[in-house]
């Protein structure tokens, strides 16, 4: 096998091996994103979209006990841009509408 074959050969199975391993970067970003939502005060200016991040987030853990990992990645992946979109909607309705004390 020539190098150039034998390197295109590592590099494929590099790339399967990560398909098929469990997605644990996923899992934290999407766990950070919905804690800095809530952080951001989403809990109250944007409860239906931090809703769906978490049940999105419960999803993806239950595909992964089960090791579904791509459906696990992907639901991860879905919760982490839910509640990056509620936090961006807490903080849109805070310049909105302020807290009162």
């Amino acid at each position: 096998m020539s190098t150039r074959g034998s390197t295109l050969f590592v590099v494929t199975v590099l790339a399967l091996a990560a398909c098929a391993s469990a997605p644990v970067q996923e899992m934290s970003d999407a766990r950070q994103a919905i804690w800095s939502a809530e952080a951001s005060g989403a809990a109250r200016r944007a409860p239906n979209t931090l809703q769906a991040a978490w049940i999105l987030l419960q999803k993806a853990q239950a595909h992964l006990e089960t090791g579904a990992y791509e459906d696990a990645r992907r639901y991860a992946l879905d919760a982490r841009d839910e509640a990056i979109k509620a936090r961006e909607d807490a903080v849109r309705n805070t310049a909105v509408r302020p807290e009162s004390p």
